[in-house]
């Protein structure tokens, strides 16, 4: 089973994974599962509560994970969630694709992870602004989404670039596919 593991910080932006769970979980060989610091119930942004599968602690060792999905929150500042930094590490050093959006690429920032990595992200000054321990700026790449090896970054308007670009990269669905669903959630039914 090829496992997409959802970093959860409170209160995390529902919204941007909203595009890419549903598309994923419904193919019979991926299952969604989420993490977070403990077992207790998170709440996104939208108040959705969801009690996490795993704590970053029980993740299993054997466990398949073809994504590492970090969606963007109003917390990931918090020195508590560098408990993230070895599962991150992790997938990042194995060629697992990891996808960051809004304050999750902040965070992946903040902790050095973009420093020789070509990202995107808000915007170059807030990385630099908002993530102290940033030092990646000759890597930002204005874009609203960016695909670089096995790591996708984008802003937090990007959420439907992101999740095309998330299908892209898992090569899960043919081109044509891929643009319809991209402009159906783009640009709407026309």
């Amino acid at each position: 089973m090829n496992t997409v593991l959802i970093l959860l910080s409170e209160p995390f932006a529902d919204w941007e994974a909203a595009y890419i769970c549903p598309e994923l979980n419904k193919l019979e060989d991926y299952e969604i599962k989420t993490v977070s610091l403990s077992k207790a119930p998170v709440t996104s942004m939208g108040g959705l509560k969801i009690v996490p599968d795993y704590d970053i602690s029980s993740i299993p060792e054997d466990i398949n994970i073809k994504l590492l999905l970090i969606p963007g929150g109003l917390s990931w500042d918090k020195a508590e969630y560098k408990k993230y930094c070895g599962i991150i590490r992790h997938c990042l050093e194995n060629n697992i694709l990891t996808a960051a959006i809004c304050n999750g690429v902040t965070f992946l920032a903040d902790n050095g992870f973009l420093d020789s990595r070509r990202h995107t992200g808000n915007t170059v000054e807030y990385l630099k602004q908002n993530a102290p321990g940033y030092k990646g700026d000759k890597e930002y790449v204005e874009s609203q989404s960016l695909i670089y090896e096995n790591l996708i970054t984008a802003n937090g308007s990007a959420a439907v670039e992101f999740s095309r670009d998330i299908l892209k990269k898992l090569n899960i669905l043919p081109p044509e596919k891929l643009d319809f669903l991209f402009n159906m959630f783009k640009k709407g039914f026309l």
